[in-house]
């Protein structure tokens, strides 16, 4: 038999956790923008530096292109621009601290200047470092090596950071994703702790973010994967009593999309929006503007 997702299952999980699904998160400013999280999500558009990113369209391998890039996406309606210098993906070629300085900071330095705000993905303190002292207003932290020093780093550029869930040191060191407990729980007993090792070096500005999980070895099956990504799309609601706003990236699951595979971003934000994520990570701008403005019309 082939299971759907129904609504009788989304009242079940709402009636189960409805305390969680009242529960408000923090709200705060960032370079002079501020978010107000319970009532309106913001987006958060990608731009990879990295060739090696599958996502072609997001792909800029010049300063010039970053920069034409990113002023196009804050047309199109995002908030927020997330800088890449090394993907993600397993077979991705490892790209060295100072290659990724250098293709980062000039555009950081042209970005700011045009008052738009950025995130920058990395797990290495050296990046980190260079990026925010250049004004990046966010670190896209996805490695929990190392936290307290990389958060002083945050608290001392009064800046923002997303809390990535990673099942290893960092995004590229990690093997099979454990499931002998339920995954949102141990989401939760994980936030708690870095949310907690945040704070205490002084970080005021904590955004948390469950992981896509498409790098984890047991979750390479496209039906495992999209299986595991939507159940935890519809359970962020669950984490909100940590009182953190909820950062999401959307998936491509192209084994189902096929060659509208730039149309999986738009479906997954609607199962993202019913889990009250609050900055939605995309590399469909538009689309995924276009999904929330409706979903706000009801």
């Amino acid at each position: 038999m082939v299971l759907m997702l129904k609504l009788e299952h989304l009242t079940t999980l709402v009636e189960n956790n409805r305390a969680a699904a009242q529960s408000p998160v923090k709200e705060f400013a960032l370079g002079g923008k501020q978010f107000s999280f319970n009532s309106v999500p913001a987006i958060m558009g990608v731009i990879n530096l990295s060739p090696d990113s599958w996502y072609r369209e997001s792909v800029c391998v010049t300063a010039e292109a970053v920069i034409r890039r990113a002023n196009v996406l804050r047309a199109q309606g995002a908030d927020i621009i997330d800088l890449g210098a090394e993907s993600t993906l397993a077979h991705a070629a490892r790209v060295a601290t100072e290659k990724q300085i250098g293709g980062l900071l000039p555009v950081i330095t042209a970005l700011r200047s045009a008052n738009i705000l950025l995130s920058v993905e990395t797990y290495q303190p050296a990046v980190t470092r260079a990026c925010l002292e250049a004004g990046a207003n966010i670190l896209n932290l996805t490695g929990a090596g190392r936290s307290d020093e990389m958060f002083r780093m945050v608290a001392a550029n009064d800046a923002a950071v997303i809390i990535c869930y990673v099942q290893g040191t960092n995004v590229r060191e990690v093997g099979d994703f454990d499931f002998s407990v339920e995954p949102v729980s141990m989401m939760y007993e994980y936030f708690s702790r870095q949310v907690e090792t945040a704070t205490k070096n002084g970080v005021e500005k904590i955004l948390i973010d469950p992981g896509l999980g498409f790098y984890y070895g047991n979750l390479q099956d496209s039906a495992a994967r999209v299986r595991h990504q939507m159940n935890v799309f519809l359970n962020t609601f669950r984490l909100r009593p940590l009182g953190f706003p909820i950062c999401h990236a959307l998936p491509h699951a192209f084994e189902y999309f096929g060659e509208e595979v730039r149309c999986a971003e738009p479906f997954f934000a609607v199962l993202a929006a019913l889990g009250k994520t609050d900055l939605f990570r995309t590399h469909e701008v538009p689309r995924v503007k276009a999904v929330l403005d409706t979903l706000k019309s009801y």
